[in-house]
């Protein structure tokens, strides 16, 4: 059965796309759009699966959020229409008559998979029968038992040999003989012990090897069917060229993600390119509860991660005309100034535009350490103190010398140095003030984002209050007391924090003019002439 669905609405007013968007940093076309807003439609009165989303602010243990996603294409009769996919799985299916299928179905019923699970499942069963067997317990803790027991008489013995030995050489009594016959009793007892326990050993160790061959048989299986599952997701591309996990990501420096090949993107070029459907514009959006970890907000787009889908998409792409990723348009064509605040022989404060790195990337070399370093050439020692990330503007610490950059690095440590930043928020808050605590860590799926984790992540607070609100719209102050990467734009974000994300935030909200993020106040101690200082950067917005 096909899965071309046609628009139901009137299209013929909407001009397609010159190239493909550039799938990791995009804003979705107008079609995409108004193929998502179909889908949404189609999931507020489906009927076809149930599945709690959350979206009537239930607190049910299965409250679940999904990313969706569409695939505008044109099929071999020109006509316009659009795929539609869900990421990972639904329920305990993934598939549905709605959506395209996945690249490789885990869950098929005929498949090696759920086969090689089922003998998983037999021999952990059979390996708990034996660990949790009452025979070998007794026998595991009677050869515990007397291990424990040979090990204190011998370190008894040993410390009666020592007092002796000791004893001798106070007196100056010393033999050699004795001690030799000592070694060599010392040796014998010990024979003697483990001869006691050889028989309850041995029958520990029929079990013990039992056991480690069942376990080694999980492993080896586990570790075939895992390569079998990356040999089997074989990706299509406009040329009909195929590629598995394994060819797509031999020379990548990470390990194969969990659940490469699922998300939305892959599954809908897969899909396009096996029934020759061309590839116009897509859009991904996130549908129902937030997530606890990282930041998703319902109905909103996201782009495609890097982690994951980044090595897939860019095979499945080969060959299709697609627009260059806009941040680096951006960044490789902006000519926004520093501005030198304030500058003595041992610092400079200085106002960072927008859309400027402070130190250079992979990609884009042009950041304020650059610079700085071409402004004062006889400047060094690291000099870049602190950092903002590219879209923040406002006020950066730099020293002149490693000894100035040690005393001011000292007092971020400290944290002594007193920060403001201003915010616009894209809404309205419950609260005048507050603190918001949530620990942060990398997306390693796709960085550069931040996600909350309280068991790796590192502490983060912030504390807040609000300036004004007009129009909709909350004027906070940050008052970030740690400096994580992207903390007050998560803490800002997240539904466990403000849930409120900064106007123009392309990462953790939606995209504007920029990000509405500044750097507006520091105060610090002079590191030579101890003179409290405080400088203030207007608010560009």
């Amino acid at each position: 059965m096909t899965k071309f669905i046609h628009f139901s609405t009137n299209i013929n007013s909407i001009s397609l796309p010159n190239q493909f968007d550039y799938p990791h940093n995009y804003t979705p076309h107008k079609l995409a759009k108004e193929a998502a807003k179909e889908l949404q439609e189609y999931l507020k009165n489906q009927t076809d699966f149930n599945h709690n989303f959350g979206i009537d602010n239930s607190n049910s243990e299965n409250v679940l959020g999904k990313m969706f996603g569409v695939l505008v294409v044109k099929n071999t009769n020109e006509e316009i229409g659009y795929l539609a996919a869900f990421s990972g799985k639904i329920g305990d299916n993934t598939q549905y008559k709605h959506f395209v299928p996945p690249v490789y179905d885990v869950l098929d019923k005929n498949g090696f998979y759920l086969a090689t699970e089922e003998n998983l499942n037999q021999i952990n069963q059979e390996l708990s029968n034996l660990e949790n067997n009452p025979k070998y317990l007794k026998i595991r803790n009677e050869y515990t038992s007397l291990q424990l027991l040979n090990e204190k008489l011998l370190l008894e013995e040993q410390l009666k040999i020592k007092t002796r030995r000791k004893l001798r050489k106070q007196e100056s009594k010393q033999d050699n003989q004795l001690n030799i016959n000592e070694e060599f009793y010392l040796r014998e007892y010990e024979v003697y012990l483990n001869a006691k326990t050889l028989h309850i050993k041995k029958e520990y160790a029929r079990y013990q090897e039992k056991i480690d061959q069942f376990k080694k048989q999980r492993k080896e299986l586990s570790a075939w069917v895992q390569t079998e599952i990356f040999k089997h997701y074989q990706f299509l591309n406009s040329e009909k060229e195929s590629q598995n996990l394994l060819d797509i990501f031999n020379d990548s420096k990470q390990n194969i993600p969990a659940g490469s090949g699922d998300c939305c993107a892959p599954k809908l070029l897969q899909y396009a390119f096996k029934h020759d459907l061309k590839p116009i514009c897509m859009a991904e959006f996130w549908w129902g509860k937030p997530l606890a970890t990282s930041v998703r907000k319902h109905k909103n787009f996201y782009a495609a991660c890097t982690g994951k889908c980044k090595p897939i998409l860019t095979h499945m792409l080969k060959g299709i005309p697609i627009s260059k990723n806009p941040l680096l348009e951006q960044l490789s064509t902006s000519k926004k100034e520093i501005e030198i605040i304030y500058e003595d022989s041992f610092l400079l404060i200085i106002n960072k535009p927008n859309e400027l790195l402070t130190v250079s990337g992979k990609e884009i070399e042009d950041s304020v350490y650059l610079r700085i370093k071409k402004l004062y050439p006889k400047i060094t020692g690291p000099i870049i103190v602190h950092r903002l990330d590219m879209s923040t503007s406002g006020i950066l610490l730099i020293s002149k010398n490693e000894e100035i950059y040690k005393a001011l690095q000292a007092q971020f440590i400290n944290r002594t140095i007193k920060k403001r930043y201003v915010a616009l928020l894209d809404g309205k808050l419950q609260k005048n003030n507050g603190k918001i605590n949530l620990p942060l860590r990398v997306d390693l799926e796709d960085r550069p984002k931040q996600l909350v984790c309280y068991t790796h992540g590192k502490a983060a607070l912030t504390k807040w209050e609000i300036i004004k609100v007009k129009d909709g719209k909350t004027k906070v102050y940050f008052y970030p007391i740690t400096g994580r990467t992207h903390q007050l734009r998560v803490h800002a974000a997240h539904s466990l924090g403000l849930n409120t994300s900064i106007v123009g935030d392309d990462l953790y909200g939606t995209k504007a003019d920029r990000l509405h993020l500044h750097a507006e106040y520091i105060e610090f101690i002079h590191p030579i002439t101890k003179e409290k200082m405080s400088f203030t950067s207007t608010s560009p917005f």
